[in-house]
């Protein structure tokens, strides 16, 4: 059976645009919980300032909290240099970094533009192999952007490319305001694929439109066999108008499991994280297909859980 890995960014994409700040005692239960459910790889956290993102200031005292998961389990997001150096002190052993594929993007993202953005990447990417860190590279807006509108697949794999030859052990194209359609995702991804290998590309994709388990199919058609998803469908970039909450992370596993593939995840014991999760988080959360797994896999009403 086909083996899909799956890295849950609940806890970092997922939070970080919340208007509730959940305590860092929350956002370690939640990282321990999907581990718990088979999730071999959990995004945790953000180095980044906490003056840009408030809600991942703790990202130290998380770190030092889920301690034992991190050389097995967990990557964190580093922007920069000095992200990298703050997310290896707290023992950090994977690392990812986040390149726009266009101007306007970058400039409104990190207040750098696409040349001086790669390079800053590239850096870290550098430094990270340098201390024996894994590391993985978001292509952002890879499909549209929501400042200068659809982005020329070249420029997308290009970008790849360019990161992939920087170090990065795991390529991810990321549909990052969910504009992209199955076509255009399958066209790309298998590029990608036969370019870099199935090894190290990932995709990330966005529901805005309705169409993440669509563009997850299409991608998984194109040879792609990792995939970033979210706990409930929590998340989106606060940085990008339009970026609704992230696929959902059930949804894919049920997909993936109902057409043959292996993610290693228990379907029931990640519906109650979720439930639990939207408890703490005092929101309701669920894919698309939430209600009816619920149905299908006799778990109560969340509402009646105690």
């Amino acid at each position: 059976m086909t083996q899909l890995l799956i890295t849950d960014v609940a806890p970092r994409d997922g939070l970080q645009n919340q208007p509730t700040d959940l305590p860092t005692a929350d956002k370690a239960w939640l990282v321990q919980a999907l581990a718990d459910c088979g999730l071999p790889r959990i995004e945790a956290t953000s180095f980044v300032s906490p003056q840009a993102v408030p809600r991942m200031a703790d990202a130290p005292a998380l770190m030092a909290a889920v301690a034992p998961l991190a050389a097995s389990h967990l990557c964190v997001l580093t922007p920069n240099l000095k992200g990298l150096a703050r997310a290896a002190q707290a023992g950090a052993q994977e690392v990812c970094v986040v390149l726009s594929a266009t101007e306007t993007m970058n400039r409104r993202n990190i207040r750098m533009g696409l040349d001086e953005a790669e390079a800053t990447c590239r850096e870290v990417l550098a430094q990270a192999r340098d201390m024996r860190l894994r590391s993985r590279a978001y292509v952002a807006v890879a499909f549209a952007c929501p400042y200068e509108g659809a982005t020329p697949p070249e420029v997308t794999l290009r970008l790849a490319r360019r990161m992939a030859e920087g170090g990065a052990d795991e390529v991810v194209i990321a549909d990052t305001i969910g504009a992209a359609h199955p076509g255009e995702v399958q066209a790309l991804a298998r590029i990608a694929v036969d370019e870099l290998g199935a090894q190290r590309v990932g995709i990330h994709l966005h529901d805005t439109r309705g169409l993440g388990l669509a563009n997850a199919w299409a991608a998984m058609q194109a040879g792609v066999r990792r995939f970033d998803s979210s706990a409930g469908g929590v998340g989106g970039c606060p940085f990008a108008p339009g970026a609704a909450g992230n696929l959902a992370t059930e949804d894919l596993v049920w997909l993936a499991q109902a057409s043959g593939y292996e993610t290693g995840v228990d379907l029931p014991a990640l519906m109650r994280v979720i439930d639990e999760f939207g408890r703490r988080l005092g929101q309701p959360l669920g894919g698309r297909s939430h209600a009816w797994l619920r149905r299908h896999l006799g778990l109560a009403d969340a509402g009646s859980l105690q």
